[in-house]
């Protein structure tokens, strides 16, 4: 008895039938879809998520809202970090890192201190909002391992 011989490629279809229609659709989506109209979806996304956040907490340019203080030592607390300073981190970042998603410069980086703090959030925070932190985190991780791809200053500059 011997062993089916496998293959890489996909079996054959028969022309007409829906599996061909279906590999056509797919071929045609992966042409359109490239990785880099994936990572500036992200971008311009998580940019959004954070940015709006960020403006909650300010007034102004970046004036912290006496309101934000309050949610920081109440709802916000974290271990180690005073609520002051963390007021401050969280505002500051919630608006530099989003700016530079979308300007697509250095998006590695910023993306990982998006995950980073989308990572606190779930852990000290919100523990049971895993299901919108395990959304942002999977577009975060897109961009940290594709990067910002062609409309974006980093490829521009040559930033991988």
């Amino acid at each position: 008895m011997s062993t089916p011989a496998t293959s890489s490629s996909s079996p054959a279809v028969r022309p007409g039938s829906i599996a061909a229609y279906w590999q056509r659709a797919v071929a045609c989506a992966q042409n359109l879809i490239s990785d880099s109209l994936l990572s500036l979806i992200a971008r311009v996304a998580m940019a959004a998520v954070f940015f709006l956040s960020g403006r909650t907490k300010v007034s102004g340019l970046l004036t912290l809202k006496e309101s934000t203080y309050v949610l920081f030592q109440e709802e916000y607390k974290l271990p180690l970090v005073p609520p002051e300073l963390a007021a401050h981190l969280a505002a500051y970042a919630e608006h530099f890192f989003p700016l530079l998603l979308i300007l697509g410069l250095f998006t590695r980086s910023a993306a990982l201190g998006l995950l980073g703090m989308t990572t606190v959030i779930e852990i000290f925070v919100y523990p049971d909002a895993w299901p919108t932190h395990l959304t942002w985190a999977g577009l975060l991780l897109f961009l940290v391992a594709r990067g910002a791809g062609k409309f974006s200053l980093d490829r521009r500059f040559g930033i991988l």
